[in-house]
């Protein structure tokens, strides 16, 4: 998902998706620490994600308080 995609989504959507993306990560780890993780590039697809996905909504919050400021 490209991060204008993420900016077109609410703010309840963009914190939903995090939530999943939470998940699959800790089922992504669990899966490779048990060995039986066949993609592992998934793992770092996943963090990227994230790491996406919380700046979109780090974005919105500063976008907030510097209008109230």
């Amino acid at each position: 998902m490209h991060p204008s995609e993420v900016r077109n989504l609410s703010q309840a959507e963009v914190a939903r998706r995090l939530d999943e993306a939470h998940q699959e990560m800790f089922n992504l780890r669990f899966q490779y620490a048990t060995g039986q993780l066949k993609n592992t590039t998934r793992l770092s697809q996943v963090r990227r994600e994230i790491a996406r996905l919380r700046t979109i909504m780090r974005e919105r919050d500063l976008a907030v308080a510097a209008g109230e400021g």
